[in-house]
């Protein structure tokens, strides 16, 4: 069974990561940004594993503060890869008009 401590340290390491996620989002760095939210799931599942201990004054404040910079982290990687997502969608429906078109008439 997982401390409180144990889940603390976990959920720390989680908010650490995904402010390295937002710096990787900033810089378009996209490779960085997977690998690092797959670290981040390797903490989720660990959480998960464990039967879930409820926590009282200081180390559930704290609790509380990491989830919210996740939150808030999750929220600037959002903005960020939105812009980059709409143009990715935009350019597979352009390639796939462009091959309807191809496939329809043939190569002009």
């Amino acid at each position: 069974m997982m401390t409180n401590q144990e889940a603390l340290s976990a959920y720390a390491a989680m908010a650490a990561l995904t402010e390295q996620m937002v710096q990787a989002a900033s810089a378009s760095d996209w490779d960085t940004l997977v690998a690092l939210e797959q670290r981040v799931a390797v903490h989720v599942q660990a959480l998960r594993a464990e039967p879930a201990q409820s926590m009282t004054g200081a180390d559930r404040e704290r609790k509380i503060e990491l989830i919210r910079q996740m939150l808030n982290a999750d929220r600037q990687i959002r903005d960020l890869t939105m812009p980059w997502m709409a143009q990715l969608s935009k350019l597979i429906s352009s390639t796939g008009t462009e091959r309807r078109v191809v496939n329809a008439y043939g190569n002009v």
